[in-house]
């Protein structure tokens, strides 16, 4: 795992060794053990290396051919690499590593641009080939690691993060009100977007190949949910899981491979617990597990995960934290580069860091919500259909006027808090409400917080048109299906991904994900959706496959998420933090915001009327972001 970036000038000047130095430099959390720089003619390619296979400097990169024509910077880890590798051998290719990075290097020479589909990992990389002087740009599937780009009438400047890009100083800091728009409905920057005007992310499962001052963009892989699996007799559906447990399994013990310590992060959910199970049973010395929980009972998870741990005796570390907001908020704002609102970024970042005083490199159980149906909101999504035959003029009056007479609830896990979101949503279309459910200001909140000014400059641009976008896109025959394309587009890549990337990065740690394997991805996306959700039921499939491996408690716990505790914190130790930065000048002063608004929601929020604390947390981490990138230079901590 490392930090790449790199500048080709279309002018033929020479980028400036100091500024890729520089560049790398900023990267040096992702990669504290080797730095690397190359710099010929119009194109200068950067690293900074965290050094998992292959320890030696044969390793180290930027990394050339036999004949130094091509040229590669890496970020991430290829799991086939060595059946890559024996192939490549047979075809008369040399190696001098052992290294995963120089077997993209020769598959690149054999197979072109089309290397990528051959490739079963995370990735995110750059290939300078000489040859016919074109810069290759490269993301993995999912979208586990990030790749971001600045094209510019004379330049192209890439990196694993925006920090890295703006220290070239031709690069104008300007927000991107069209980006800042969309965030404060998804609570991230979602693809092709980014919070700075001008620079672009490569969106997951797309390759970029910049030649003669022009690129072009391709996507080369996208999932699809059909044709269905028969799943019509016991004899079908058993077969089923016994091919689930077998490709689990395989995608486990692929990731394995390292020639530095590893470890699982174990959070007591089924997810991560079917990894830990996984990994004892392909590991010959026990799991290093890791584990975080909160004084606050209703956030904490640490008996689950005591329970999974004993179950198959790991070496288990847990401890409690009592975040300090004030002090851990700045590192965050600073470590995500673009504003960020997810709140388990904190929680994030302090099991990684807790598991790098151990280990080097941790699985985790990313992506099993969103290929196995295991959010609670799918069970929404499937009992707000049944309503849908009550008429449309009626469900149109009647339950806005049911949601008006439901008690408020200051509780987000609360009965009533609940219940009065799912009324309020019943009317819309099924692709309307599950954006509803999972946004943060829709289009009627932002009526209220926007100014006219920022009205005007966004008026036009309907930020749930992305999610309908990635519905109309689906190959997909089921709601369901459709919804979890949906996440797995949107949600999971621009979301859940950059928060694991950065919270695990920022502390030199990598993090695999065996349910992201896309292979395995693809196995999932065909079992027909009523084997994963049923009349109330989430993740069925994988909970009778795994019934007699994992403890009782785990199959049958209710889904909880992994947050913290900010709705109490808005009340109490960050209520002042809240009100002096969102009601202060200088936020109102970017003339995004009415004052009003904010005050009317932090007023509700301490009060108890209301629970605003996801929508309050949106914006602190808004206007904390521009103080660091936008009013000061956000060089370093």
């Amino acid at each position: 795992m490392c930090g790449i970036c790199g500048k080709l000038n279309f002018t033929g000047e020479p980028p400036s060794e100091a500024l890729i130095r520089s560049m790398a430099l900023t990267l040096v959390h992702r990669g504290p053990d080797d730095e690397g720089v190359y710099v010929k003619g119009n194109v200068g390619l950067g690293h900074r290396r965290l050094s998992i296979i292959d320890l030696t400097p044969a390793g180290h990169q930027p990394m050339c051919n036999e004949d130094g024509t091509v040229w590669i910077v890496f970020n991430g880890e290829i799991y086939n690499f060595l059946d890559l590798k024996k192939d490549l051998e047979k075809k008369g290719h040399l190696f001098r590593s052992h290294s995963d990075t120089e077997v993209i290097l020769h598959l690149y020479e054999e197979e072109g641009i089309d290397c990528v589909r051959k490739l079963r990992g995370m990735f995110a990389f750059g290939i300078w080939d000489e040859r016919d002087r074109s810069l290759f740009l490269a993301r993995d599937r999912a979208g586990k690691k990030p790749l971001f780009y600045y094209l510019h009438r004379d330049c192209l400047i890439f990196a694993s993060e925006i920090k890295a890009i703006l220290r070239d100083p031709t690069v104008q800091r300007t927000p991107d009100l069209t980006a800042i728009h969309h965030y404060l409905t998804y609570q991230s920057v979602p693809s092709p977007y980014s919070a700075f005007e001008g620079i672009r992310k490569l969106p997951p499962a797309h390759y970029l190949v910049c030649r003669d001052g022009k690129i072009g963009i391709e996507q080369y892989w996208k999932l699809s949910y059909l044709p269905k699996f028969s799943a019509s007799t016991p004899g079908e559906i058993k077969g089923l899981h016994e091919e689930l447990l077998e490709r689990l399994k395989e995608a486990v013990r692929m990731r394995l491979i390292s020639d530095v310590p590893l470890g699982a992060f174990l959070s007591g959910g089924m997810d991560s617990s079917v990894v830990v199970a996984l990994m004892s049973q392909v590991m010959e010395r026990p799991v290093k597990t890791f584990s975080i929980g909160f004084h606050e009972e209703a956030y904490d998870e640490l008996s689950y995960a005591k329970m999974v741990a004993e179950k198959f005796r790991t070496e288990h570390t847990e401890f409690k934290v009592r975040p300090d907001a004030v002090e851990v908020l700045p590192k965050l704002v600073w470590h995500y580069n673009e504003p960020f609102a997810d709140s388990s970024a904190i929680p994030s970042y302090y099991v990684s860091k807790l598991a790098r005083e151990h280990v080097t490199v941790i699985l985790n159980g990313d992506g099993g919500d969103e290929s196995f149906a295991g959010y609670e909101r799918y069970m929404a999504n499937e009992l707000a259909m049944r309503f849908e035959k009550i008429p449309s003029l009626l469900r149109k009056k009647l339950l806005p006027a049911l949601a008006a007479l439901l008690p408020p609830s200051s509780d987000p896990n609360g009965f009533f808090w609940r219940l009065k979101r799912f009324t309020q949503t019943l009317a819309l279309s099924p692709e309307l409400r599950n954006a509803h459910w999972l946004c943060y200001f829709n289009n009627e909140m932002k009526a209220g917080l926007y100014t006219e000014a920022f009205k005007k400059k966004t008026e036009g641009t309907d930020s749930f048109d992305i999610i309908l976008e990635k519905y109309r896109q689906a190959e997909a025959d089921t709601f369901t299906d459709r919804t979890l394309f949906a996440d797995l587009s949107l949600y999971l890549p621009d979301t859940l991904l950059v928060k694991m990337d950065i919270a695990s990065m920022a502390n030199a740690l990598e993090a695999r994900s065996p349910f992201l394997d896309h292979e395995l991805m693809e196995f999932a996306a065909r079992i027909p959706a009523h084997l994963k959700m049923h009349r109330g039921r989430t993740k069925i499939i994988l909970k009778d496959t795994f019934r007699d491996i994992l403890p009782q408690g785990i199959i049958e716990r209710k889904k909880m998420g992994f947050g913290v505790p900010i709705d109490h914190w808005f009340r109490n130790e960050l209520k002042e933090m809240a009100y002096d930065i969102l009601l202060g000048d200088r936020c109102i002063g970017r003339g995004y915001f009415d004052r009003g608004y904010i005050r009317k929601i932090l007023d509700e929020h301490m009060s108890g009327k209301w629970n605003w604390h996801y929508h309050i947390y949106n914006l602190l981490m808004l206007e904390l972001w521009h103080r660091t990138f936008i009013d000061a230079a956000g060089d370093e901590l």
